[in-house]
């Protein structure tokens, strides 16, 4: 398919770019505070918010999937890893024969518990802070509409 590209003016891609810039910078930083601070990878940190969060410590392997925007594969080496380090379980699905539930276990439990404190204070200390209250609702606002744009889009 050949598609002439309507390419960024100035503004545009100085926009971009500072978001890019941003956005790449703030999750590096983050993931290697997560590493050094709990031993834990940003993907694991990732997978455990994900299910004590927004599934109570139990989501089937394909609805993570989704929720975190990974390739079903992905998730499914991500989990694999983090069961045989004794972080989650998969349990048979007795609806549907080829699906599974990933399942925190304790030691899942306390790893996202010992974590979460030192991670949101990084997150408030390089994110939160740098915005006055006005400032991040709007930039709440901005992201909350691309993010719906994003999902009236096809991949």
């Amino acid at each position: 398919m050949n598609v002439t590209p309507i390419w960024l003016n100035p503004d545009e891609k100085a926009a971009w770019d500072s978001f890019i810039r941003m956005q790449e910078t703030l999750i590096g930083r983050l993931s290697r505070r997560v590493q050094a601070d709990s031993g834990m990878s940003a993907s694991d940190y990732l997978v455990l918010a994900s299910l004590t969060e927004r599934g109570a410590g139990r989501m089937r392997l394909l609805d993570l999937a989704q929720t975190v925007e990974w390739e079903k594969s992905r998730m499914s080496h991500q989990v694999t890893r983090m069961t045989k380090r004794g972080l989650l379980v998969k349990e048979d699905c007795p609806d549907d024969g080829r699906g599974a539930f990933v399942v925190v276990t304790a030691a899942g439990y306390k790893a996202i518990e010992d974590a979460a404190p030192m991670h949101v204070e990084h997150v408030r200390r390089l994110f939160i802070d740098a915005l006055p209250p006005g400032e991040l609702s709007t930039l709440g606002l901005i992201s909350k509409k691309i993010s719906d744009h994003m999902a009236k889009q096809p991949d």
